[in-house]
């Protein structure tokens, strides 16, 4: 259920090693691949503790055994308040407290016309888009309460939420529905310290190019598409992983419930 993307090549690099966020404790959703590989690397790199959790559990497992002692992969089905349970229960244990959600597990139906949208895709859209924030809000809120100290909550929007065209009416409304609780819940937790933000990128050149745009990803698509970007290219997962880290860091310490677009000024 990793939002589809792919990282190309070695990405976040060790120029990065500040550990901004040494003492910290993270669950990262669809940790497996893509986005939130790269935010799960990231923040390990920074000095965090990481949970990674994804239906894939290899995956999961792999990126961890990558990342040494710092992170721990399991199995978490993100629209199930059983799976949230136990993989925040699993983070306490092994890590001793919890201080950041990363909600990046998405999924999407391929770009068609709306009226043959069948109604299990709509289902599985906003059952994974929509309903993973509310249970990582019940359970995962509660538990970051618990230290007194304060927390971050991102989550992974898109600049669809904000931009929306035919295609993909569902999903993009399904990620409207995350930006718009995203501001809710910044302003009810505030209190508490907790903030929550989502970002909003735009898609990577992947093997999914083509459920998200509805041409194949051939080279020739891949630049046409790039040329209607100001900045010329496709989102790079490391892209979202600095924004990430910059919002959950001490440095953004004064932000909360903010859309961040990182689409390279596509939402213009």
């Amino acid at each position: 259920m990793s939002n589809p993307v792919e990282p190309t090549g070695n990405q976040v690099t060790a120029e990065f090693n500040l550990e901004r966020l040494k003492g910290k404790v993270a669950l990262v959703t669809g940790g497996a691949a893509g986005f939130g590989k790269a935010i799960a690397t990231r923040f390990c790199r920074e000095g965090a503790k990481v949970l990674i959790g994804d239906l894939n559990e290899s995956g999961a497992g792999s990126v961890a055994k990558s990342l040494g002692s710092s992170a721990i992969g399991v199995k978490m089905d993100v629209t199930s308040a059983s799976s949230w349970q136990s993989a925040i229960e699993r983070c306490v244990q092994e890590f001793g407290r919890l201080d950041i959600v990363i909600n990046n597990a998405g999924t999407t139906y391929k770009n068609k016309p709306t009226l043959t949208v069948e109604e299990d895709e709509f289902d599985r859209v906003f059952n994974v888009n929509v309903k993973s924030v509310y249970l990582s809000v019940k359970y995962a809120i509660p538990e970051i309460q618990k230290h007194g100290e304060g927390g971050s909550m991102i989550n992974i929007s898109s600049i669809g939420s904000v931009r929306p065209r035919p295609g993909l009416v569902w999903y993009n409304s399904s990620k409207g529905a995350v930006s718009n609780a995203t501001k809710g819940l910044a302003a009810e937790f505030g209190k508490d310290q907790i903030r929550v933000n989502a970002l909003c990128p735009l898609l990577s050149g992947t093997a999914l190019f083509e459920s998200f745009v509805g041409v194949p990803a051939t080279e020739e698509n891949l630049k046409k598409f790039a040329e209607a970007i100001p900045l010329g290219r496709l989102t790079q997962p490391e892209d979202v992983a600095n924004m990430a880290t910059y919002l959950v860091s001490d440095e953004g310490k004064f932000v909360t419930g903010v859309n961040l677009e990182v689409d390279g000024g596509r939402g213009i």
